[in-house]
């Protein structure tokens, strides 16, 4: 995020001094990327950021994935992953359950209303939709309420905590990269271009740090290692609270983004998937399907022809409307379709004729397209309703 914010109370000139009222200095944290040639924010503590008095283990969630093999589409049911459980018990952490990944991106899904623990994603940023619900998410930087409909980024090592107010459903895309603005839509010094589909009016900061206080604070920290996801666990304990934070300014912060601040490009024929795109991470892209006017050619067909994307998997994540394309596949609202590369797929064939004339599609959908194969986690193993990949045929052999 290349967009300059200024927050609580910060000295005039970089890396001086600059004392607490009782003369005490404070500490600078530097948190940057790609080392210290990209975006960065410096953030004031009054405790050692460093300082931690505890180390342990963190017993992670299944995070081992299954090839998707024999190759075919998949249509998992998300809902089905939460419905007997207590909602109360679960937090937007912990509670994760993985359903699709790979070496670039995990895509998990969570039901819960607890608040979360205190949470650093040491692997990469994250993007967490919000399919419904609101609250807050607390962070090192300051506090971000979030709401229905809001992309939450989250720059990777940003410690933080989600606490909901009441049932929060959330699509969590987790990265092993950076999550940001295509590149198409960006100046060559990082502000967002006329022609991309919002502006910085729509990216909400946190307005002010939080300056907490306290001992012995447990952080969990999910970080690279061994094993047979890469991904380990860690629970850290620091001296003093990290959310002791006075003031910060930078280009690096969490951020929040609602779909309904996105402007559709729409044209006189079908538009390709590119236009829908809102973020992008290495070897992924995040796009949003909004309710939008069609295509207005007189012989326009609505809904996206076949197609094979040969360098890329692509999962659609269902929010909310009436999804033109996915008509008679058994697909609602909570589902996602996994349309993997080498196979060739588009609408369910009664869905073109019935599309003729459509004005107006009423569709809220997620996308994530990857440009490896992903495979499936517990979470997606568990919903797969087994009888997709025939929709089209109507039969199998």
């Amino acid at each position: 995020m290349t967009f300059y914010r200024s927050a609580g109370t910060i000295p005039p000139k970089r890396h001086t001094q600059f004392r607490t009222a009782e003369g005490a200095l404070h500490h600078e944290e530097l948190m940057g990327e790609e080392g210290f040639s990209s975006d960065s924010s410096l953030l004031y503590h009054r405790g050692v950021p460093s300082a931690i008095v505890g180390s342990e283990i963190w017993d992670l969630p299944d995070h081992t994935t299954a090839a998707n093999h024999p190759l075919k589409p998949r249509h998992l049911r998300l809902p089905a992953l939460f419905a007997e459980s207590d909602p109360g018990s679960i937090d937007l952490v912990t509670g994760r359950r993985l359903v699709l990944g790979n070496g670039d991106v995990r895509i998990a899904y969570v039901v819960g209303n607890a608040a979360s623990p205190m949470y650093r994603n040491a692997i990469g940023d994250e993007c967490v939709f919000i399919e419904s619900g609101h609250g807050t998410v607390e962070t090192v930087f300051g506090s971000l309420p979030f709401r229905t409909g809001d992309y939450v980024v989250i720059p990777r090592a940003t410690t933080h905590r989600w606490l909901p107010d009441g049932t929060v459903r959330a699509y969590a895309i987790e990265s092993n990269s950076h999550v940001a603005p295509p590149r198409r839509y960006l100046s060559r010094y990082g502000q967002l271009l006329e022609h991309a589909p919002y502006c910085e009016r729509d990216l909400h900061g946190p307005p002010e740090p939080l300056v907490a206080e306290g001992r012995d604070v447990e952080v969990l920290v999910k970080h690279r290692g061994s094993g047979p996801s890469g991904i380990v666990g860690s629970i850290l304990t620091y001296d003093t609270h990290p959310f002791d934070v006075v003031g910060w300014d930078g280009c690096l912060y969490p951020y929040t983004f609602n779909v309904a601040d996105f402007e559709p490009i729409t044209g006189r024929i079908h538009q390709p998937p590119p236009v829908h795109q809102v973020f992008e991470g290495q070897n992924f892209v995040i796009c949003n399907f909004v309710p939008r006017k069609v295509d207005y050619h007189p012989l326009a067909v609505p809904v996206p022809y076949y197609h094979s994307n040969v360098d890329s998997d692509e999962v659609m994540f269902y929010v909310d409307g009436d999804y033109e394309a996915r008509k008679g596949s058994g697909i609602a609202i909570g589902s996602i379709s996994l349309h993997p590369g080498g196979y060739a797929h588009g609408p369910q064939p009664s869905a073109i004729e019935a599309s003729l004339g459509v004005e107006a599609f009423d569709e809220l959908a997620v996308m994530v397209d990857t440009f490896r194969p992903l495979e499936l986690g517990e979470g997606g193993a568990a919903t797969d309703d087994g009888v997709y990949a025939w929709s089209w045929a109507g039969r199998r052999l």
